[in-house]
């Protein structure tokens, strides 16, 4: 037997107020959910920071290394020089030794200056490193409480939540697929999310812009489905939705 536009409207009108109810029961929660998410994203977000500042230091001390192998083989140089000047046989060759180990004791003098601001660096990012590791236990045990927040909701709600799921999807069986799909779209792109309203006072329940005589009458009739022209919700006719909900009581 083929559906009336009626019964269509009452498949829809029954899905709608078993979805709000779904919705009023997640409103319960309020913007924890959101809280909880952008939380966790701001956690893992200074875990990543910690993380760089990590490997600078770790570069940083890579690079003190270079610079006291450096002055280890100047060390060596100095050295071997030195010895070399013993058995110089003429002043030119001390001259060039001479020089050889004032470039050495030069090359040992910038490596100590190169240490001591890698230091000044690491000693300044380990403080950040301090500092963002603070925030990050304290970011850290606001999510925990958050969490534990949020999991109580949800388990005081799951049941009664689990049941409304269960009672949408046969609902929604019910419901003409072409006329489904739309009333999920609407309902998606609608912040109440309403997609059926009711017409009240000439005017749509939804986005409240008047709604002209003749389609009030159409609606009425029920003759065909009739969208707001300014919001695009689904319109009923604002009696039927008073006798529906007094048929759920």
């Amino acid at each position: 037997m083929e559906l009336t536009i009626a019964d269509k409207l009452e498949s829809l009108l029954k899905l709608q107020e078993i979805d709000s109810k779904l919705d009023e029961l997640r409103k319960l929660r309020g913007d924890l959910p959101e809280e909880v998410q952008d939380l966790s994203d701001e956690v893992m977000g200074i875990e990543k920071r910690v993380g760089r500042f990590q490997s600078e230091v770790d570069s940083y001390n890579e690079e003190i290394e270079r610079h006291r192998q450096n002055k280890k083989d100047s060390d060596k140089l100095i050295l071997k020089y030195k010895d070399q000047q013993m058995n110089v046989r003429n002043n030119r060759e001390y001259d060039a030794i001479s020089k050889e180990l004032e470039l050495q004791e030069l090359e040992i003098q910038l490596a100590d200056k190169r240490i001591r601001e890698i230091e000044y660096k690491i000693k300044t990012k380990e403080q950040e490193i301090a500092e963002t590791i603070e925030k990050l236990n304290n970011r850290k045990e606001i999510l925990e409480l958050k969490k534990k927040e949020l999991d109580r909701l949800v388990v005081e709600s799951q049941e009664e939540e689990e049941k409304l799921l269960k009672s949408s999807a046969r609902q929604a069986k019910k419901v003409e697929e072409r006329l489904f799909k739309a009333y999920t779209k609407i309902r998606g792109g609608a912040k109440n999310g309403l997609a059926v309203v009711a017409v009240d006072r000439g005017a749509c329940g939804g986005c409240f812009n008047v709604v002209p005589p003749q389609v009030q009458a159409d609606i009425m009739d029920k003759l065909k489905i009739i969208i707001c022209e300014h919001c695009g919700r689904i319109l009923a006719d604002a009696e039927t939705i008073k006798v529906h909900r007094k048929r759920r009581k």
